[in-house]
């Protein structure tokens, strides 16, 4: 009997054991488990992540020319104390809603109209803190290169978000080959195109993919980064915007946060460094006036 009591101790002894055992493993995994997840959400570095730290000013762009812009700052936001985390979005509606998510901090890739039209289809209240460049639309030349001969039945794609197609369509009354509905403004649409003499068939795309639609039509519509990133040649814009119309306010480039954020000191920072000589020298020497500086200053020769 006593054999058996110390058989049955030593078997309880070791169910013990291995229990603790068990709950030390399971407590180390738990403390890895977190600290993973700590560095995971303090990381700037290739993260969309907005930072609660006031010395990060995480900032999603396009890639060009708007990533390559607020990449040249950086070292500039570095001395004075922040670290610029630039995240790149290829496409129109990711970056607002990024934002809107509080995802990044701010985002720098669109016009005024443009964000407007976004917060009363999406009920956001993102705002601008102010204006950095202009990129003047222009009309690319595909399988035609003649706006005054343009052939019946011609194909013009065009951007298919709505304050962009209006923009185009403006721009293709502009040089006479359509006539829109008086008053249409930036309200635009297809609907709205009254003559049509060249039987033209607008070809609607969202806008990365405009530089695509070349080799299928005889001319598009193209916002200037996305031509500047396929690397289509300036030889092949038949017509643009005007720098000095009215149009150059209108759509200039924006940065834009979450309303009651513009007067934060890291945003402050960060358009202060976009709006300076810096940004415009760096504008000017780059872009061959596909993009052109729009904020207030000194003016360049």
């Amino acid at each position: 009997m006593e054999r058996t009591n110390h058989s049955q101790n030593r078997k309880l002894i070791l169910a013990i054991c291995i229990g603790l055992v068990a709950a030390l493993c399971a407590f180390a995994l738990a403390g890895c488990g977190s600290n993973s997840s700590s560095n995971s959400s303090s990381s700037t570095s290739g993260t969309s992540s907005s930072s609660s730290d006031d010395t990060t000013i995480t900032v999603g762009a396009s890639p060009t020319p708007h990533a390559e812009i607020l990449n040249n700052i950086s070292d500039t936001l570095a001395n004075e104390g922040y670290t610029l985390n630039v995240v790149e979005y290829s496409d129109y509606v990711t970056p607002d809603e990024a934002l809107a998510n509080g995802e990044i901090d701010a985002n720098f890739y669109q016009h005024t109209p443009y964000l407007e039209n976004y917060n009363q289809e999406n009920g956001t209240d993102l705002v601008s803190v102010g204006s950095v460049h202009f990129e003047p639309l222009a009309v690319y030349a595909g399988s035609s290169n003649d706006l005054e001969n343009v052939p019946d039945g011609a194909k013009i794609a065009v951007p298919s978000d709505p304050t962009n197609e209006a923009r185009a369509l403006n721009l293709l009354e502009a040089n006479g080959v359509i006539t829109l509905r008086q008053g249409a403004g930036l309200e635009a649409t297809a609907n709205d195109i009254t003559d049509n003499p060249h039987n033209i068939q607008l070809v609607e795309a969202e806008a990365a993919a405009l530089p695509r639609q070349l080799e299928d039509c005889n001319f598009a519509v193209i916002n200037r980064n996305y031509a500047i990133s396929a690397n289509l040649s300036n030889d092949l814009i038949v017509a643009t915007e005007d720098a000095n119309s009215d149009a150059a306010s209108r759509y200039a480039n924006i940065v834009a946060v979450r309303n009651g954020d513009q007067d934060s000191p890291k945003i402050q920072a960060l358009i202060q460094a976009l709006q300076s000589d810096q940004t415009r020298d760096f504008i000017n020497s780059n872009y061959n006036g596909a993009v052109i500086p729009i904020f207030n200053g000194p003016e360049t020769d």
